[in-house]
């Protein structure tokens, strides 16, 4: 009798999912998106220099973007349920680059407040970190915190890839050129977002990374919504089918992002997230972002070299930031909170002391740790905001990151006016380490089972 003849199992072989290659997008668009971000702290000088402004002046074409930068933020989500992510992405983007263009034909100061605070207020609040928060949450199932943490930290490259090279431009041939690289990194991310940035996983047919199908739970009785973070294992392998995942009913993108608002401020844990970040955005674009470069300039260092260490920043940032997406996966996210914000406060404290002419090795562990540290907050913050207001959590996280950029515009006009009246920088390094204090005190009393009261009500 013959042996039975033996079947080699093929292997299957596993595309990438769609949601990495959406990701990897979302990435390159806050990247373009980001250029920005680096430039006032450069350009500060220059435009003084050209134009006899003040550092007040502009200081609040800055505190203008950094309002509507965070203003625009929940209502960019709700525009996102609303159009897609792909068109108002899109869009962003191209009010970005117009704004910075726009720049180089500047004479007076209120130009400056139309192109630095209105055009690119406007579209970078369009693709804020709620940005990072709505790809997330839409097209991820499992690993969230980390996506989140990847995503955020395209900002930081964004600052990191444009940086020197602005400061290089601001200083020969001007700013001028500098403020057209800004405007052609922007641009140069748009056709990449409307090939390849889809809305939604049902538009190409497939379930959210590592969610569940449906048939996988058929025999426990359960529904594969009902199917936890947790619980989910892989990517999934399912397509979507139709009549599986309906389109959202389409609303009134305001009228959207003013409910979420009544819902969210009946719930303690919103006002914590909200105090929190507001110091948050004080002590990173408010403070560092905007006034390290004038302050080092201060104690005699080029600004050249201020820029490099805002790179280094930068660098630093990514790696923190993505860390933080894996700790939040694991640990709990408002510990994680106060500890980063006490970091902070202690590398505001001991700054004033380390800045001079030249770069010391102090400075070189100052610019590490802040790094690591500049928007680690993020994936812990967003990561509250979905498990406590749950499909409303996007919107939530925008209104959030509102207060974030709320807090750096005061903290940018605060801090050029303290320079204006006493000729340095050292009392607002000293309020914002007091205030890191605070939040990090307010993030560790949030309740740990959080959860919207049953007298809030919960959208369908």
């Amino acid at each position: 009798m013959s042996a039975p003849e033996t079947i080699t199992p093929v292997p299957v072989r596993r595309r990438i999912h769609p949601a990495w290659t959406v990701a990897a997008v979302a990435f390159l668009a806050l990247v373009g998106a980001a250029g920005f971000r680096a430039a006032p702290g450069v350009l500060m000088v220059p435009l003084q220099n050209e134009f006899g402004w003040s550092t007040t002046v502009l200081s609040a074409a800055v505190s203008i973007n950094l309002v509507l930068f965070g203003l625009t933020a929940p209502f960019a989500a709700a525009l996102m349920e609303r159009f897609g992510i792909r068109a108002v992405t899109a869009v962003a983007l191209l009010l970005i680059g117009a704004g910075s263009a726009l720049t180089v034909f500047v004479t007076q100061s209120w130009q400056i407040l139309l192109t630095w605070g209105l055009l690119i207020g406007l579209g970078t609040g369009s693709m804020a970190l709620v940005f990072a928060a709505t790809i997330a949450n839409t097209w991820f199932a499992k690993s969230r915190g980390l996506v989140i943490g990847i995503l955020t930290a395209g900002s930081a490259a964004g600052q990191l890839v444009f940086l020197p090279f602005i400061a290089a431009l601001a200083q020969d041939p001007g700013w001028r050129q500098a403020s057209l690289l800004i405007g052609a990194g922007a641009l140069a991310v748009v056709p990449l977002v409307l090939k390849f940035l889809k809305n939604s996983p049902a538009e190409v047919g497939v379930l959210p990374y590592g969610a569940t199908p449906p048939s996988a739970d058929a025999t426990t009785g359960r529904d594969a919504s009902e199917s936890t973070e947790s619980e989910s294992t892989g990517p999934a392998t399912g397509r979507a089918t139709p009549g599986q995942e309906t389109a959202a009913p389409r609303r009134n993108a305001a009228v959207r992002a003013l409910q979420v608002l009544k819902r969210a401020s009946k719930v303690r844990t919103f006002w914590a997230l909200v105090a929190g970040f507001a110091i948050c955005g004080a002590t990173t674009n408010g403070l560092i972002g905007t006034h390290f470069i004038p302050s080092a300039h201060d104690h005699g260092m080029p600004e050249t070299t201020a820029a490099g260490l805002l790179a280094v920043v930068g660098l630093f940032d990514i790696i923190g930031t993505i860390a933080s997406g894996w700790l939040t996966d694991r640990f709990n996210p408002r510990i994680l909170l106060a500890v980063y914000y006490q970091f902070r406060g202690i590398g505001l404290l001991v700054l004033p002391l380390l800045l001079s002419a030249t770069v010391q090795p102090s400075m070189i562990v100052f610019v590490v740790i802040y790094g690591l540290d500049w928007v680690a907050t993020v994936p812990p913050t967003a990561a509250i905001c979905r498990q406590v207001f749950g499909a409303d959590g996007s919107v939530v996280f925008g209104w959030v990151f509102a207060a974030h950029q709320l807090g750096a515009a005061a903290a940018a006009l605060a801090a050029g006016a303290v320079r204006d009246a006493t000729g340095q920088y050292t009392y607002a390094w000293f309020a914002a380490a007091a205030m890191c204090t605070i939040a990090a005190v307010i993030s560790a009393t949030i309740r740990k089972n959080a959860r919207i009261p049953e007298s809030v009500p919960v959208p369908a």
